[in-house]
């Protein structure tokens, strides 16, 4: 009994110890920061400021996690002044007027200068793919701390709001910083999906072919998996509002987060209102006859472009007159964002996949099949929805899928992946009448493009023209701008 009554001693003296420890370690964490705080420029002109601060790495890039991050600053500004935002970005070469250019020129967003500022972070490459060749989810978001550290050393805002998805950042600001914290997630940074794949040993982005060939190997990575989730769970628990972008993120946060009344679905913005304006009838380019495919999506490897570039073969397969000139002639225009040497070296493989597959570039031929287009500006990228008749869209397990809804609104007809957001939100029957078409592989997506050439204009313009009222006010900029301003930032504030 003397013995048992020892250990449990031991044990809770350890605990205690433990503690201190921590708590001594957060006490010289907070004093720290606070000189560097006290020594920042920034700290000392917006001492008397009420501030939010956005979490953002990549503010420069031009995808749809920047339209949500410039969307949410214009919120701010218009429906609380007074309050200044702070954006930390990895963007170290970009100045204020350029991030304040692309706002305006990608995404249509004219953000005030004086009530904006940003903190450029030096140590981004801790939360780059390349930097974490093994253990990457565990690495990028061990990274993000080392890089929210330098931000939070930077300066201490009143909110902070991770926009990108590093979910790990949140413990330093709310222990350390003592900011009020919320977020907006596009996409779980692991998912009950993921889990179920490594388990059943099924082949995907985040699961190869090395792993999944071994028992042994895929059981040690379900348990490296199943440990991080339950960290990424424990560090989301520190968020005070949720947002996330669909249906599809929403379970699988609510799963791993477990916090259901702090988490609501917002879905992204989206010009609805300008895109809506093109005609339904398909406008043409002299130099280019037929039909327009396009796809936008940054060159990221989940978005799977080279199972574009093998459907588009394969329709041209089952019909070869798909690809000779005249009005049934279909072109297949791929155009994204650009971010690094590794999304330059994908494009780089998707020409040489295209050449392989027989699919003629501009490069190679006057006459063509696919060209690629990267970083576009805003006046090109609505050029070339106005010319769209198809919208092409393959990631699987596409977390909302932003430029579906583009595609739907400027009268394009949608062909998305058959999971997650464009399934249960998006492509969807808008009054009883077709909006779009779902596939989910090669021959799915090659027998879809075959029935939507076969479409004459009438029946073209009915399933446009539902799609087009189906995402006119549900994805509005206008409805996303209200619910950040009342169900984020109006809370959070008045936490204060």
């Amino acid at each position: 009994m003397m013995t048992l009554f020892l250990v449990v001693l031991v044990v809770l003296g350890a605990a205690l110890i433990a503690l201190a420890s921590l708590g001594l370690l957060i006490w010289l964490a907070c004093r720290h920061i606070q000189s560097c705080i006290a020594a920042s420029a920034l700290s000392k002109r917006l001492e008397s400021k009420e501030t939010v601060g956005f979490f953002h790495p990549y503010a420069h890039a031009g995808g749809g996690g920047e339209r949500v991050l410039w969307c949410a600053i214009h919120s701010l500004q218009e429906r609380h002044p007074g309050v200044v935002c702070v954006v930390y970005t990895g963007d170290v070469g970009v100045s204020k007027e350029e991030f304040l250019t692309l706002a305006s020129d990608r995404f249509g967003v004219e953000v005030k200068a004086d009530d904006v500022e940003f903190v450029h972070l030096k140590r981004r490459w801790w939360v780059e793919a390349s930097t974490w060749r093994r253990l990457t989810l565990l690495g990028q978001s061990l990274g993000s701390m080392v890089l929210a550290w330098e931000a939070l050393c930077s300066f201490r805002p009143d909110v902070f709001i991770d926009s990108m998805g590093y979910a790990f950042s949140f413990p330093l600001f709310r222990l350390v910083g003592g900011c009020r914290i919320g977020c907006y997630v596009h996409y779980p940074t692991i998912s009950t999906d993921m889990l179920a794949r490594v388990q059943s040993r099924s082949l995907g982005v985040c699961n190869d072919s090395l792993v999944a060939r071994s028992a042994f190997l895929s059981m040690g990575k379900l348990v490296y998996y199943k440990l991080f989730a339950w960290l990424y769970g424990l560090v989301g628990s520190f968020a005070e509002v949720v947002m996330v972008n669909s249906s599809w993120t929403c379970g699988h946060i609510k799963a791993i987060w477990k916090m259901p009344t702090r988490t609501t679905i917002v879905y992204p913005p989206c010009d609805t209102r300008m895109l809506s304006s093109l005609p339904l009838e398909r406008t043409k380019c002299e130099a280019e006859s037929g039909q327009l495919v396009l796809s936008l999506a940054q060159f990221r490897p989940e978005k799977d472009h080279s199972l574009q570039l093998r459907s588009l073969a394969k329709f041209f397969e089952a019909s070869p007159g798909r690809r000779q000139e005249g009005k049934g002639r279909f072109r297949l225009i791929l155009a994204g964002g650009c971010r690094d040497e590794g999304d330059r070296q994908r494009v780089a493989n998707l020409r040489t996949l295209a050449s392989e597959l027989n699919l003629k570039t501009p490069a190679e031929t006057g006459d063509w099949d696919v060209d690629f287009r990267t970083n576009i500006s805003g006046t090109e990228m609505k050029e070339l929805l106005g010319r769209a008749v198809v919208g092409l869209h393959t990631m699987k397990e596409e977390h909302f899928g932003i430029s579906v809804v583009e595609f739907m609104a400027a009268g394009a007809i949608p062909l998305a992946h058959k999971s997650g957001g464009p399934l249960m939100d998006i492509v969807v029957p808008y009054e009883g009448q077709r909006t779009g078409f779902l596939a989910d592989d090669v021959e799915s997506y090659a027998k879809a493009l075959e029935e939507i050439a076969s479409l004459d204009d009438a029946e073209r313009s009915k399933i446009a023209s539902a799609a087009r009222q189906s995402v006119l006010h549900r994805f509005s900029q206008e409805t996303f701008e209200d619910a950040i301003s009342d169900r984020l930032i109006a809370p959070l504030r008045g936490k204060a």
